[in-house]
């Protein structure tokens, strides 16, 4: 029997719970017509889709490691996440664990159209979702001048009360007291975590600490009583970096609006013994980004290949590579190392021809205008709808609101006038949802061109967002001794089994161009 579980989700920007059951009925409708079976529905409440920290969405990913169904039916694109790395994440998670995603309202064909349709919808959900959040950061900007707490967990130390204001937990604060006075004294992060966990202290989620999180106490600012927001930067995963700062006239602060834990004495012998201690990164410890992690193959094995640093030679030469991670590992598989930046052009130059190319933009964006638009007739559909019972509703309102002004009243009109009232919420929320749908499948055929020549000069683009677009428009690099196989997300020339790169090389002609790294033993 095939196992489907039902995903759905509503985030707190105008949406209510019966968003969720809307969802619901959807997924159900389509389930049944099908004859699919839903064993399990996980149903995530009043949490944004631009963020991976939901508890039912990661318990679903759970359970699809261990198999335990076989489709993920969710109503709408937006539904699974509106952040692109979040997306790609986990649905490459998924795809391993061989689950097919359907979108009951947003049906995509299996085809080449289909999956690069699915990538503008989920950017254009992006780009409507950070517009949404701009709306949403002057009210967080309003609390924040009035130093009040603007979301998320509370810094260890403090506690929130009913009016968004900070107040000291006064057991919290012994532990952070012990942190900065140890560290001061000269305690390494090793005797302090070990000084903790003796005392029973925890982390405010009730976690053992780690150097990491004593880093970050140590740092923050709030505990000299100064309140801070809008400092950390967000990555291109959506997450925050605590160590790197906005500009300065990006960032509130707010001397004495914090209730101080920490004297100004001891915060400044805690700042300048870290600074002291603080070491530039050595340069043979450079952080290598690698552009195909998690899409490169062997080819015999079929084992992912990893990336791998290593000096070989007399003159001890540094080699960064694609190293099979089943050789690297158990030594059971005999795939030479690939060097990684042959294989990484190669990817590119695929991408440059195939998809970012004039002809080719021109070829996908005729395709994915027409799919759209059959799409959008559907969901213009549901807003004449909504519409029209939203004028029904209305009038009705109306009609009794005038019988009571001319003297006629009567204890049902109240009951009706109430669930009449309830019904327009309702349908305003529908309403708005289908047109915020609409927008996102309206992409013209200038639009989708000018998504697509965002990425054409991928080669001048930083690493991170180079990786970005691979992993965005390459299914999967496999590598075999005499050939490697680039599948793009669409092969416009009809095959089926993805893109074949032009400028394959032979086993030994590779070798002799130094593309492979010979084998050494270390």
């Amino acid at each position: 029997m095939i196992k489907a579980v039902a995903y759905a989700r509503y985030s707190s920007d105008n949406q209510r719970e019966e968003s969720i059951d809307a969802q619901l009925r959807d997924i159900y409708k389509y389930a049944k017509e099908n004859n699919i079976t839903i064993v399990k529905k996980y149903i995530d409440e009043a949490v944004t889709g631009r963020s991976d920290d939901r508890a039912a969405f990661l318990q679903m990913i759970e359970d699809a490691k261990l198999r335990k169904f076989d489709i993920l039916l969710l109503h709408k694109i937006d539904r699974f996440a509106r952040n692109k790395y979040d997306s790609a994440f986990y649905k490459h998670i998924l795809k391993k664990c061989s689950i097919k995603i359907i979108y009951v309202k947003q049906l995509l064909p299996d085809g080449p159209e289909g999956s690069l349709m699915e990538g503008i919808l989920e950017s254009f959900a992006e780009y409507f979702s950070e517009n949404l959040g701009l709306e949403v950061m002057k009210g967080l900007k309003e609390n924040a001048y009035q130093c009040k707490h603007t979301g998320g967990r509370p810094p260890l130390g403090y506690d929130v009360l009913d009016d968004l204001t900070y107040a000291i937990n006064e057991q919290e604060s012994k532990t952070v007291k012990t942190i900065f006075q140890m560290y001061a004294d000269g305690f390494g992060y090793g005797s302090i975590i070990e000084e903790l966990n003796r005392l029973g202290y925890r982390t405010k989620t009730g976690g053992v600490f780690r150097k990491n999180s004593l880093y970050e106490i140590l740092k923050n600012e709030k505990y000299r009583g100064v309140y801070i927001y809008n400092r950390s930067i967000k990555q291109i995963d959506g997450k925050r970096n605590h160590h790197k700062s906005k500009k300065p006239d990006e960032i509130i602060r707010i001397d004495n609006g914090m209730p101080r834990i920490i004297d100004e004495e001891l915060w400044r012998r805690v700042q300048k013994k870290m600074a002291k201690n603080k070491r530039g990164p050595a340069a043979n410890k450079a952080k290598e980004v690698y552009l195909l992690s998690g899409i490169i193959y062997c080819g015999k094995c079929k084992k992912p290949m990893v990336g791998n640093r290593v000096s070989a030679g007399e003159n001890r030469k540094l080699y960064v590579s694609y190293q099979c991670s089943t050789r690297k590992n158990t030594k059971e598989c005999d795939m030479r190392s690939l060097r990684k930046d042959y294989v990484e052009d190669m990817v590119i130059n695929e991408l440059e021809q195939k998809i970012f190319s004039k002809k080719a933009i021109e070829q996908l964006a005729n395709k994915i205008c027409e799919y759209a638009k059959i799409q959008n007739t559907e969901i213009k559909s549901d807003i004449d709808r909504f519409e029209k019972e939203l004028k029904e509703v209305q009038k009705q309102i109306d009609n009794i609101v005038n019988a009571i002004a001319n003297g006629m009243f009567h204890e049902s009109m109240k009951e009706k006038m109430d669930e009449l009232e309830k019904r327009k919420v309702d349908l305003t929320i529908y309403l708005s949802e289908a047109k915020y749908q609409s927008e996102i499948h309206s992409p013209n055929i200038d639009a989708i061109k000018k998504y697509l020549e965002l990425y054409k000069d991928i080669k001048n683009k930083p690493l991170e967002e180079q990786k970005s677009i691979i992993q965005r428009f390459v299914k999967k690099v496999i590598v075999y001794d005499s050939t490697i196989d680039v599948n793009l997300i669409v092969d416009l020339d009809g095959g089926d089994k993805g893109t074949r790169t032009p400028d394959l090389l032979t086993a030994s002609q590779a070798f002799s161009q130094l593309n492979y790294i010979p084998i050494y033993t270390l």
